[in-house]
């Protein structure tokens, strides 16, 4: 039957072998069941691509030994900037077996931020699709970038993909590579200054393997369990949440709905996806709520992750029209609301399961399958991590229903352990005995996490300490509202109060009427102090590259309005 949560924290163990490295990994799966699909490609456009583990593992060899002849080597930086493709696993995996290290970039990125990369980090060699030559090109003068590769396309002056792993030999004799030896950069914006390059190790994607793939998506890596799983390891298989049948690798597919860019993209697609040997699908094309429902259909996703925007949009259309294979639904990002949790529960019996946690990290906090899910938690803190909540003045754990910082003890195998020749961010962030997040929450009496805000987005307002997260989730539950952003704005007499920016639902039209109806609605939904005194009607709210709402963007118009 399925692990318990009080028995996977008490028996779980830190077994990262000294020589793990992925590209090694992902043979092991290529020599195990080599003609299972890894990756089934579609697009807007209908092209379809597959690739199983065999083909992975050749294409792998091929890359890194093409990156040879090119002189890449041991400790080069290569940066990425490629859409959701067929061959991103082979470009990443062929790097990472030549010793080098994976510095990802996204496309929604200017010129200027490239530059700031390349130059950071000292990058070398930069693959990117052709169709986005014309964001590297400006800079490659003024950086350290001398080695490009084009994929899809010709660039003048540039290496072609297809033409370098022609007529390559399919095994490729590289360095060693071990548990330890670094294995990406990956830069993270915060409020204030330049993105900070977070290095992470090889070790990174077994604490994925570990920890994400049991305690977030349900799966098991093939020849390993959860802890205290009685499942035969044989089968590859881990068991159902509700101690059912186990779960058989060649019967799911994956779909995790991020870009390569991004930390998530390691999180899932490479960290759980890779790791156990699943098979996966990478869809490319503009999100669009029935497209995106329909190739869930057609393709038989049986476990999906995707971010609360997506989800809240999946409600604003007719769940009931679509015959989904769905057993499992996840979300990462930012918290949940209640709404799209209930409609994926009416329309496929399925609850969305939370799971936080940073670039920086694995998942430290997560709806575990097999514990109950309380709306509008986080969850628990997954087994290996020791994730806890600190006051932030005394790096004391705070007691129940108390705001504290979402923290983790330093030198844990699930977090980095340092940034990319940058030791005095080094002895900044691990100079205490706590790696702390910045993220704010608070636990209720059964040690569920409840998501406050990041520690800037906390609003003080006549004495009180409000998480905006509680405040939007109950103003999406209106039916007028579709998305939300609650921010402090400067008031003469209470401080601050509450402002929300709302962006309404189809059919709705903002009015004083509406105003006067939302406030009144959330003193009968909250507790009467964290209603928004201030309501302002918005097409859409600031966002990051990466989804999230830019409250900071918010905060600044609220003082050019009210002053500080």
């Amino acid at each position: 039957m399925a692990v318990s949560y009080e028995d996977a924290v008490a028996e779980f163990e830190w077994d990262v072998p000294d020589d793990y490295n992925l590209p090694a990994v992902v043979e092991g799966h290529a020599a195990a069941h080599g003609d299972r699909v890894a990756v089934t490609f579609l697009d807007d456009g209908g092209t379809r691509a597959e690739r199983t583990y065999a083909d992975l593992a050749r294409d792998t060899n091929r890359f890194a030994n093409a990156l040879a002849e090119l002189g890449v080597g041991e400790g080069d930086r290569v940066m990425h900037l490629v859409p959701r493709h067929p061959d991103a696993f082979a470009i990443q995996l062929g790097a990472l077996k030549r010793g080098a290290l994976l510095v990802p970039c996204s496309a929604m990125l200017k010129p200027k931020d490239l530059a700031f990369r390349a130059n950071d980090c000292e990058a070398t060699t930069m693959v990117a699709h052709a169709d986005l030559a014309d964001m590297v090109e400006p800079v490659v003068e003024d950086t350290p970038l001398s080695t490009l590769i084009a994929l899809d396309g010709d660039v003048d002056g540039w290496e072609s993909f297809g033409d370098l792993l022609d007529g390559q030999p399919d095994e490729h004799d590289g360095p060693a590579i071990g548990a330890q030896e670094p294995m990406s950069i990956n830069y993270t914006s915060g409020t204030t200054g330049q993105p900070k390059p977070v290095l992470h190790r090889h070790r990174w994607m077994r604490a994925f393997e570990l920890v994400n793939g049991p305690y977030w998506w349900g799966i098991t890596a093939e020849g390993t369990t959860a802890p205290g799983d009685d499942t035969s390891a044989a089968s590859g298989a881990a068991s159902g949440d509700d101690g059912s049948d186990p779960v058989d690798l060649d019967e799911e597919l994956l779909w995790a709905t991020t870009g390569t860019g991004w930390a998530k993209w390691f999180w899932s697609p490479v960290g759980v996806g890779l790791t156990t040997g699943a098979s996966q699908l990478l869809y490319e094309g503009e999100f669009d709520a029935d497209e995106f429902l329909s190739v869930m259909e057609a393709e038989g996703v049986t476990r999906l992750c995707a971010v609360p925007t997506q989800y809240r949009m999946f409600t604003q259309t007719d769940l009931s029209a679509y015959d989904l294979d769905l057993t499992e639904a996840l979300s990462a990002g930012e918290p949940l609301n209640r709404e799209p949790i209930e409609a994926l529960q009416d329309a496929y019996g399925i609850t969305p399961r939370d799971g936080y946690g940073q670039t920086e990290t694995v998942a430290l906090v997560s709806n575990y399958p097999g514990i109950d899910v309380k709306e509008g938690s986080m969850g628990k803190p997954t087994p290996g991590l020791g994730t806890t909540v600190i006051d932030t003045q005394e790096e004391e754990e705070v007691g129940t229903d108390e705001i504290g910082e979402i923290a983790v003890p330093v030198g844990n195998p699930g977090i980095f352990d340092g940034y990319f020749e940058k030791p005095n961010l080094d002895e900044r962030t691990f100079s205490g005995d706590y790696y702390r997040t910045g993220d704010l929450a608070s636990l209720d009496e059964d040690g569920y996490f409840f998501f406050e805000g990041r520690a800037d987005d906390i609003i003080l307002s006549a004495g009180y300490r409000i998480g905006p997260f509680e405040v939007e989730d109950a103003l999406v539950s209106h039916e007028a509202v579709a998305e939300a952003a609650a921010v402090a704005s400067p008031h003469d007499e209470r401080g601050n109060v509450v402002k929300a920016y709302v962006v309404l639902a189809d059919g709705y039209s903002g009015s004083e009427d509406l105003t006067g109806e939302l406030q009144e609605y959330m003193k009968e939904e909250t507790a009467p102090y964290k209603y928004p005194r201030r309501v302002e009607f918005v097409d859409e709210l600031p966002k990051t590259s990466s989804g999230k709402t830019r409250r900071i963007e918010l905060r600044e118009r609220e003082v050019e309005k009210f002053g500080e």
